[in-house]
Order: structure tokens, then C-alpha cells, then sequence
């Protein structure tokens, strides 16, 4: 039996967490969005911080990847690091805390980052695509499968 006492503060984030709000200066607003069901199984408070931080991390870049065209994939740069950009070719997590990201840079140099969700901080960039006359790859839709949300 759990004997923890939530602050009524306490409740109120637990109940706001499982959605999304975005709103872009195109007049695209997603407002209040719920996250997949497979996303929700798991009650949030049962999910390691690393575990918690993939899946959001996952729904981002599927979300940004449906707004590229056929000519650019997704990428990421990481805030406040010497990291430069990485093109994204996988994505995982180590419980509790750890989030690692697998990739090449610009050079096509092979790359692996290991962050703590703590200083989790990227930006997603639309990349050209490495070989023009292939299809985009979209790692977002692969990432998302893997959670049961697409």
C-alpha cells in the first residue's frame, strides 16, 4: 500500500502531464493535444525519467519529420556542446536517467551521444538528404512503432 500524500500541487501536475500544447506563429495550433494511448499505458509516474524523456523525444521528431519535404530529414543540434549536429539514425535510453542518441555529423563521421535527462537540450534542424535520388529516411515513424504510437 502507498502511503504517499500528494500536495494538491502535486496532484495537478500529475493530471497535466500526459498531454501537449503547441502553437506556431502559421496559425497551426495543437492545443491540449492527448499523447498516444500506448504512451499512456504506463502511468507517468511509473516511468523512469530516461524512459519518460525518449518517449516525448520520439513524438517530437515523428511530429517534426511530417512537416519535411522529400528532400530533407531530420537532424539534431545540441544547445550549449561542441557536438555540432547529428543526423539522427537512432535514438535509446538507459534507466534511470540516461538518453543516447546515434548518429553521423556533418563529415558523415559515425557518432554516439550519452546525456542525462537533466541536460537534455537539442534542437531539431531539417538536414538535406545525404543521397538526393533516395527516399528520405524517417526515423521518427520507426522510433514511434517501437513505443505502440504509430
Amino acid at each position: 500500500m502507498d502511503n504517499k500524500i500528494d500536495t494538491t500541487a502535486e496532484a495537478h501536475e500529475s493530471d497535466a502531464l500526459p498531454r501537449r500544447i503547441d502553437v506556431h506563429t502559421e496559425g497551426k495550433s495543437v492545443g491540449g493535444e492527448v499523447l498516444p494511448e500506448a504512451v499512456k499505458q504506463k502511468p507517468v509516474q511509473d516511468k523512469s525519467p530516461a524512459e519518460w524523456a525518449y518517449e516525448r523525444l520520439v513524438l517530437y521528431i515523428q511530429t517534426f519529420e511530417e512537416q519535411l519535404d522529400s528532400d530533407h530529414e531530420v537532424a539534431m543540434g545540441f544547445v550549449g556542446a561542441e557536438a555540432g549536429v547529428l543526423r539522427i539514425e537512432g535514438l535509446g535510453y538507459f534507466d534511470p536517467d540516461m538518453i543516447t542518441f546515434y548518429g553521423s555529423d556533418a563529415a558523415g563521421v559515425r557518432t554516439q551521444l550519452v546525456q542525462h535527462v537533466s541536460q537534455l537540450s537539442v534542437i531539431l534542424r531539417a538536414m538535406p538528404k545525404e543521397l538526393p535520388e533516395e527516399k528520405p529516411r524517417r526515423i521518427g515513424f520507426l522510433l514511434a512503432r517501437e513505443i505502440g504510437a504509430a
